[in-house]
């Protein structure tokens, strides 16, 4: 029953997604984005995704190494272990009903909401260092998101196609509304052959990234807008303009992440 339930949830959220329809403005947007970009040579567009990709898997690297990754490891397996003592390693937590799993998925998420939130208002309070990293911690918090996510659902991270599975989602989240349900197929279609995955030359992020740091821009100059509308001493405007985007940023990745693996763990648990 609880599986029935989940489907209809995750039905319900690609019929969401599936039928958006894009403004006339996003439109507009899109095609001189994608404009702009063309005009860069192709060797130059090639070297830009490669260090993107490069960097991902880099932070990827060095977040599963630190000791708060670690931690929150632990503490997602001692939840588990209240619902079965048996669960000795992540992979274990695969024998818990999908309920169960959400449930640890969704504790993760709120934590880090929380921390995206806290961190965009501090970009919009603080000063230049703060701008100046705002996107990197961004995509890290994102990251761990998924990481945690996955983890929850029982999938060892420090597997290198989870790795790799894991980019592509935090990808596919952080993608305009627009641009989701396409990468959400997709990710379905790897499903059967991630085997695979590791053997394919293919980029992680490609031209569609490209509008998450052109978005970044666009934030950076309205907080720098109205860091001087001071309230009682604080930019209150520009903390919430902070703090509200990258909210909104990780309630979409993080939402994608959860539809995900809940797809994919029941598809698996049926073959």
């Amino acid at each position: 029953m609880g599986e029935e339930r989940v489907l209809k949830e995750i039905e319900r959220w690609e019929r969401e997604v599936s039928s958006y329809v894009s403004n006339d403005f996003e439109k507009v947007y899109e095609l001189w984005v994608q404009d702009q970009f063309n005009k860069l040579p192709k060797p130059v567009q090639r070297k830009f995704f490669e260090s993107i990709d490069q960097w991902l898997l880099y932070t990827y690297t060095f977040l599963q190494g630190t000791n708060a990754q670690a931690e929150a490891y632990n503490r997602i397996l001692q939840v588990g272990r209240t619902y079965d003592e048996d669960i000795q390693q992540i992979e274990d937590l695969r024998k818990l009903s999908i309920e169960k799993l959400t449930y640890l998925s969704d504790q993760q998420v709120a934590r880090n909401r929380v921390y995206s939130f806290v961190q965009g208002g501090a970009t919009g309070a603080g000063g230049w260092l703060l701008l100046g990293v705002d996107l990197p911690m961004m995509i890290g918090l994102n990251l761990r998101t998924v990481q945690l996510v996955g983890t929850s659902y029982g999938y060892n991270m420090h597997n290198p196609i989870e790795m790799v599975v894991a980019l592509k989602v935090l990808h596919a989240g952080a993608l305009p509304k627009r641009l989701q349900y396409e990468a959400w197929e997709e990710l379905k279609g790897d499903i059967e052959q991630y085997d695979r995955l590791m053997s394919q030359e293919k980029q992680l992020t490609n031209s569609s990234w490209i509008e998450q740091p052109l978005r970044n821009v666009f934030k950076t100059i309205a907080i720098l807008m109205f860091r001087k509308k001071l309230f009682q001493g604080v930019p209150l405007i520009s903390v919430g303009i902070g703090a509200t985007v990258n909210y909104k940023t990780a309630k979409s990745v993080s939402d994608f992440a959860k539809r995900f693996y809940q797809y994919r763990a029941i598809q698996e648990r049926h073959h």
